[in-house]
């Protein structure tokens, strides 16, 4: 009996299916009700002794075989392929879709392109951060509400560590192990305790930069900020600063674009024909200090601004949402973006 089901085995491996009749003969042959298999099996119920467990699994690994072996010249006909074009490893391969490049790499690629042209470096750290780098080194007091359990990701078993709020961590780091003068961007992923919703996520992506050397004024940070604002939104953009507050900056501002409706008014910019984009401001004294940078020799200027902000202005996009859920429909309307 196992002479005939190794016989058999040899038969299917030099069976070729032309088509579907011929494969039809194939199952009427082996797998019908009076298939070889089915009088295999009848057979086998008269054995007795310790050939009966070879024989068994035999007839089972022939089952098997037989099986697969239909149901994949069965697939190979029902595709359309000839089933020789489908065995032959010249015939070119089957084209594969290309994706795209996620909205937020465009964006995050054309930032660190513009700045590159300045000179800037890029600079990353790590997402799980201490005490020091996130808040204590850029002027955080001890009661700033950032520290607050319910505006950052705090690590429980590791009561000094936090998601970073910000990539201003990194500018530490920078200011702590590379001497002046400076000039880098830092760009990465970074996490709030916020509310999700169409305007807000608990993560989402920064560009921070910074320019730290001898004699840097804040006309020195306009004058970048405006190039960087031309290159991305158009050589007709123009710029505002407003006064602003931040620990880590003295003085601080806030930097608004000029709106795409020209000043006319749209929803975008609730009428008031400006979209604000990023803080800015000339590193404070006290974090050039803590950092190991003597502020009466320096002085510098940093900025940041979030990425996805930015990509919802040069795309249109109405809800920060969508970056995340991975929406093919979506992600494809930016293959022919860069």
């Amino acid at each position: 009996m196992l002479d005939k089901i190794n016989r058999i085995k040899e038969e299917i491996g030099s069976f070729k299916a032309a088509g579907h009749a011929e494969l039809e003969e194939f199952r009427i042959k082996y797998l019908g009700r009076k298939g070889h298999l089915n009088v295999l099996f009848e057979e086998f119920k008269a054995i007795v002794g310790e050939q009966k467990k070879e024989i068994g699994q035999g007839l089972n690994e022939l089952k098997t075989l037989l099986s697969d072996t239909y149901d994949r010249f069965k697939g190979e006909l029902d595709s359309g392929l000839p089933v020789a074009a489908s065995n032959d490893l010249t015939r070119p391969g089957d084209s594969i879709p290309l994706g795209s490049r996620h909205p937020i790499s465009i964006i995050r690629n054309e930032i660190s392109a513009i700045f590159g042209r300045l000179g800037y470096t890029i600079a990353e750290g790590p997402e799980i951060e201490d005490d020091w780098h996130v808040f204590s080194a850029l002027n955080f007091p001890p009661e700033h509400p950032a520290r607050d359990m319910q505006d950052t990701f705090f690590i429980t078993k590791q009561p000094d560590s936090v998601l970073r709020t910000h990539t201003s961590s990194v500018q530490v780091r920078v200011m702590e192990s590379v001497p002046p003068p400076i000039r880098m961007i830092m760009p990465g992923r970074v996490f709030r305790n916020e509310v999700i919703s169409a305007r807000s996520h608990c993560i989402f992506h920064q560009v921070e930069g910074l320019y730290i050397a001898e004699s840097v004024s804040f006309a020195d940070l306009k004058q970048t900020l405006m190039f960087f604002a031309r290159e991305m939104f158009g050589e007709k953009t123009q710029i505002r600063l407003r006064p602003s507050f931040f620990p880590f900056t003295e003085p601080s501002a806030e930097m608004d674009v000029s709106c795409t409706c020209n000043g006319k008014g749209c929803n975008l910019c609730k009428h008031t024909g400006w979209l604000e984009i990023m803080g800015c401001g000339m590193v404070d004294p006290n974090v050039l200090e803590n950092c190991g940078i003597d502020p009466d020799k320096y002085s510098g200027f940093a900025f940041g601004m979030g990425i996805e902000r930015i990509a919802m202005l040069k795309f249109e996009i109405r809800d920060i949402r969508m970056y995340f859920e991975n929406d093919v429909r979506f992600l494809k309307q930016f293959t022919s973006s860069f």
